[in-house]
């Protein structure tokens, strides 16, 4: 036993040694190399820290290499922040690190993070730094660090307490839970919001938008084909309560939100239009697309694609669709909901469907029936028609709800995706606007 310690012990003595004894140049033809020559960050929000990248330095050398120094070019002024081998360049002493070591064969990692300063801006400028490394030669090499800032208008839990209009070139981020009070009036146009995960808006008055994207506030990447921008529930989305009547949103697109747009149940009538949306979007929801609770909803050329739940699902209610486009290639999960589905109930209620009405669209998707109507409440009314439209549903023999449509099969050439001009479901990019070859011409919001 003793013998074997002994012998631990020796060829750790042994290994300390040659550890010891490994040789250093001051050569000025040894040199660091580096797995990116530009770190490229993505943009970000100004006083908002980006994502951390990172990157290594290698020594392929046959001795070891000393680094004098690591520093950043400009100091502490383009708001870079770095780790050099657990080491950080502490922008308060100079953004400078001191008496760095990579052996022969050895590498170390380097991580780089930005937090950029309001320049009072409009559009996103570039923000660049060098990281150069002083090696013990006196030889300078360096690695670009670049990125992209834009100055934005945040705002967190904003209460909207009286009539109010926001117009702005700058992005507005949204930060927590936006509430537009009952009996106001929030007016958003042609402005771009971004919501951060959990945020989203209340309203129990009435919003009205035009010209106007709401999306997340992640401007970065996920891996990088795949920006975050097309990875579905970084945000809550739009509430309507019971409360709010008279929303119009024109113009107005909702992305990768989780649910985009709830409608709460109300008082029905000609006069209390709750939602109406014109060459609007919803697109790209971790749950449903439009849910309505005995709402008066009216849809004209609208584009609602590809959510885990229904695009759009009616309890109830009036809804009237007018040269939609609703299409089913939600992508991330194979138990995807419907394109539509209506119910004259809610949890055991009844909830009598005036109407559902759906006029000059195309409803399709992956699954062979996109289209679900359930009658629960027999006492209820239960109201529907379709009428010119594109259909991706089983055919059935009725005259009175169905008049002039296009019965899509699985089986048919031109069927499901191939309507229209892009579905890449491997880099998640769609354009739904109508492939020349489609069947569904004149029809939908891009006919």
């Amino acid at each position: 036993m003793m013998k074997r310690i002994f012998l631990f012990f020796a060829i750790c003595a042994l290994l300390m040694a040659c550890s010891d004894n490994d040789s250093f140049t001051s050569s000025p033809s040894a040199r660091l190399t580096f797995s990116v020559d530009t770190v490229k960050m993505d943009t970000i929000f100004s006083t908002v820290g980006s994502s951390t990248y990172t990157f290594w330095v290698y020594n392929h050398s046959s001795d070891g290499i000393r680094i004098s120094s690591v520093r950043l070019k400009h100091g502490n002024q383009t708001g870079f922040r770095v780790n050099v081998d657990g080491s950080y360049l502490d922008n308060s002493l100079g953004s400078i690190v001191n008496d760095l070591e990579v052996r022969k064969g050895d590498s170390i990692r380097v991580f780089v993070e930005l937090t950029a300063p309001e320049e009072n801006l409009d559009m996103a400028r570039q923000v660049q730094d060098d990281l150069v490394f002083r090696l013990e030669s006196g030889v300078e090499q360096n690695v670009v660090l670049r990125g992209y800032a834009w100055d934005a208008v945040m705002l967190r839990n904003k209460v909207i307490t009286k009539d109010t209009v926001i117009q702005s070139v700058k992005p507005i981020v949204i930060y927590g839970v936006m509430v537009v009070a009952e009996g106001v009036k929030l007016t958003i146009n042609k402005s771009q919001l971004y919501f951060h995960d959990g945020a989203g808006i209340d309203v129990f008055g009435n919003l009205i938008t035009d010209s106007v994207l709401m999306r997340g506030d992640r401007l970065d990447h996920m891996f990088d084909y795949l920006p975050y921008d097309r990875v579905s529930g970084q945000w809550r989305g739009l509430h309507f309560y019971s409360s709010s009547t008279g929303n119009y949103m024109v113009d107005t697109e909702i992305r990768n939100a989780m649910n985009a747009v709830i409608c709460d149940s109300a008082r029905l009538g000609n006069d209390n239009q709750r939602l109406y949306m014109e060459r609007s979007v919803v697109h790209n929801c971790k749950g449903i697309g439009l849910q309505l609770l005995n709402a008066y909803v009216g849809l004209k050329d609208c584009q609602i694609t590809n959510t885990e739940g229904d695009c759009i699902v009616a309890y109830g209610g009036a809804v009237l669709l007018e040269g939609c486009t609703v299409a089913q290639f939600y992508p991330f999960k194979a138990e995807r909901g419907v394109a539509i589905r209506f119910f004259n109930s809610y949890e055991n209620n009844p909830y009598p469907l005036e109407t559902f009405s759906c006029k000059n669209s195309i409803l399709t998707g992956y699954a062979d029936d996109e289209l679900m109507g359930t009658q629960n409440a027999e006492e209820a009314a239960f109201n529907y028609d379709f009428e010119n439209c594109l259909l991706r549903t089983p055919e059935v023999d009725d005259s009175v709800h169905f008049k002039n449509i296009i019965w899509e099969k699985p089986t048919d050439e031109i069927q499901g995706k191939k309507h229209f001009m892009l579905i890449d479901e491997e880099n998640l990019k769609y354009d739904f606007h109508l492939d020349s070859l489609s069947t569904a011409k004149g029809l939908g919001c891009y006919r």
